[in-house]
C-alpha cells in the first residue's frame, strides 16, 4: 500500500491507495472507491458481495434481488449469517463524502464517519416526523449509567423526511470536519457535520459532534476508516466518492450575498398554489398548479396538457422567486423531488396502436381545459375536453404518505385513447403490474388493468403507455 498525504489548510487528509486508484496515480481532489471487488475493504464478511444491479421486493422485509456484475456493493445478512460491518482500508480526516444507497423494505444500516459517528440509513418511507434514529439522522450518543429515559442523548433528527421508497437509489452528500488533537493527544476541537444533503435536500447544517455516537468502534481520533453498518439489514451502495471540503457556501447551498428571507408556503393553510414552475433540465410550465397535502406528498400539474409532471415528499413550496421583490412568477418544491418528464406533453392521445408516435402538443385534439373541482378535503380533480369526451383526472395522496393514486376517467368511452404514464431513461417490470422507472427513481403500480401497459422506445427514451377503456387507475410510489 502507498500512503499519500494531502493538506487542506492545516488539516491532513490521508487515503491509503489500494485498488481505488491505478498504480502511481496521486490523490488530488477526488477519489472513488472501486467496486470491482472487495479489495478496498478490511476482512469483508460473508454477507458482503459485489453485484451488477440490485432491486428490492416491496412485499418482503429485508429482501434484495441481485444480478451478476460489478459496480454495486451489497450486504445481504441472513438468519444464519447476521452480517458484519465493513471498514475501508483507507482512513480519512476532513472529507466530503458522496454515495448512492438503496434500502430493502424495513432495512436499517448506517455510515460511520471515522468509524465512530453514525449517519443513520433506514427505510423511513412515508414517515412524517423523523427522529435521530430514522433515515438521515445523526444517531444518539449513549450512556448506560444514566436513567433509562436519558441514556440516549445528543442525537439530531433530519430537518424533514427526505427519504425515498425502498428499492430506489438515494443520494447522500456529507461534509465532515474531523476532530482536532494537540501533540499530546488531547482533543482541541470537536468534530462537525458541516452539512448533509439527502436526495438534494439539506437535512443538517453545521452540527457539532461532542463525542462518538452509539455503536462506535473505538474512541474519537484524527484519522479513521469509513465504516458501513452491515448487521441490521439488506442494503446496497454505489458511486462512493471522496473529495476535499468545498467552500461554506457550497456546503449550505446559499450563494454569496444571498440574505433573502425565504417565503415558504404551508400546505395546511394554502394547499393549492398557481405559479410558473421550472422543470429541472427542462422548460418552464406557465400554467402550473402545485397541490399540497397533510400526508406531505405534493405534486405539480400542467393545466395546458393535463399532465402530472412532478411530485415530492416533505415540505411544500418555496414561493420566494415569485414574491420577493418584483419576482419572476415561479415557485419551487421544498422537498425530495421526483420528475416524471423533462417536457410535458398531452397525457392522452388517440393512436392507431400502442407503437404510434405520441403527440407533441394538443393541436387538433379539441383540447379545452375546464378547470377543477374540489372534494370535501379540498383535493382538486382536473377536468378538460379532448377527442370529443370530457376527462376527469383525480390525483390523491396515499394515506400512508408513500405516493399518489391517479384515476383518469373518460365521460364518454372513446376508442384508441392511450395514456402516456412515463417517459424515462428506462422502464422495467419487476413483478406483475409493478414497474421501476428512470434509473430506479420511482415505481408505477397497476392493480387492475385490462390491457397490459406497453414499454416502447421513443427518441432514445423509454415510454410506458396504456390503453384507457373508460377509466384508468394506477399508483405512483416514490
Amino acid at each position: 500500500m502507498k500512503l499519500n498525504y494531502l493538506r487542506f489548510g492545516t488539516t491532513a487528509f490521508v487515503w491509503l491507495l489500494g485498488t481505488t486508484l491505478v498504480a502511481g496515480q496521486q490523490l488530488t481532489d477526488k477519489s472513488e472507491i472501486a467496486l470491482n471487488d472487495l479489495s478496498s475493504f478490511k476482512d469483508a464478511g460473508k454477507s458482503w458481495s459485489i453485484a451488477g444491479s440490485v432491486t428490492a421486493n416491496l412485499n418482503e422485509q429485508n429482501a434484495l434481488n441481485i444480478s451478476k456484475g460489478s459496480g454495486v456493493l451489497v450486504n445481504l445478512p441472513t438468519k444464519k449469517n447476521h452480517g458484519s460491518d465493513l471498514l475501508t482500508l483507507a482512513e480519512h480526516g476532513d472529507i466530503l463524502l458522496e454515495l448512492d444507497y438503496l434500502m430493502a423494505k424495513g432495512a436499517n444500516s448506517g455510515i460511520y464517519l471515522q468509524g465512530v459517528y453514525e449517519i443513520q440509513l433506514e427505510d423511513s418511507w412515508g414517515m412524517k416526523n423523523p427522529q435521530s434514529s430514522n433515515n438521515g439522522g445523526i444517531y444518539q450518543r449513549w450512556d448506560d449509567a444514566k436513567p433509562e429515559a436519558e441514556k440516549g442523548y445528543q442525537g439530531y433528527a433530519p430537518r424533514q423526511n427526505a427519504s425515498k421508497a425502498p428499492g430506489t437509489w438515494q443520494h447522500i452528500r456529507i461534509a465532515f470536519q474531523a476532530p482536532k488533537f494537540d501533540a499530546s493527544g488531547k482533543k482541541t476541537d470537536n468534530a462537525r457535520i458541516l452539512g448533509i444533503q439527502l436526495n438534494g435536500v439539506v437535512i443538517h447544517d453545521n452540527v457539532e459532534l461532542f463525542g462518538a455516537t452509539r455503536g462506535a468502534n473505538g474512541q474519537e481520533k484524527a484519522l479513521g476508516a469509513l465504516r458501513l453498518q452491515g448487521d441490521h439489514g439488506a442494503v446496497a451502495f454505489k458511486n462512493i466518492k471522496i473529495s476535499k471540503l468545498p467552500s461554506a457556501a457550497a456546503i449550505s447551498g446559499r450563494q454569496r450575498g444571498d440574505n433573502t428571507d425565504p417565503i415558504f408556503i404551508d400546505a395546511a393553510t394554502t394547499p393549492n398554489i398557481r405559479s410558473f414552475v421550472y422543470i429541472p433540465g427542462g422548460p418552464v410550465v406557465v400554467h402550473a398548479i402545485s397541490v399540497g397535502s397533510p400526508q406531505q406528498v405534493h405534486f405539480s400539474y400542467d393545466l395546458d396538457n393535463g399532465a402530472l409532471f412532478q411530485a415530492w415528499h416533505g415540505e411544500f413550496v418555496d414561493a420566494t422567486p415569485m414574491w420577493d421583490g418584483r419576482g419572476n412568477g415561479s415557485s419551487r418544491p421544498r422537498g425530495v423531488l421526483t420528475s416524471f418528464t423533462k417536457k410535458p406533453v398531452p397525457a392522452l392521445a388517440k393512436l392507431a396502436d400502442a407503437q404510434a408516435a405520441w403527440l407533441a402538443d394538443t393541436t387538433g385534439t379539441g383540447f379545452k381545459p375546464k378547470g377543477y373541482v374540489l372534494d370535501d378535503q379540498d383535493r382538486p380533480a382536473f377536468t378538460y375536453n379532448i377527442f370529443g369526451t370530457k376527462v376527469t383526472d383525480a390525483i390523491k395522496p396515499i394515506d400512508n404518505g408513500q405516493g399518489l393514486t391517479r384515476e383518469i376517467t373518460l365521460e364518454k368511452p372513446t376508442d384508441n385513447i392511450y395514456a402516456l404514464v412515463a417517459t424515462a431513461s428506462d422502464v422495467q417490470e419487476v413483478s406483475k403490474g409493478l414497474y421501476l422507472v428512470d434509473g430506479q427513481s420511482f415505481y408505477l403500480k397497476f392493480d387492475d388493468v385490462k390491457d397490459k401497459p406497453v414499454i416502447r422506445d421513443a427518441n432514445g427514451k423509454k415510454e410506458l403507455v396504456v390503453l384507457v377503456r373508460g377509466k384508468l387507475n394506477y399508483s405512483i410510489l416514490f
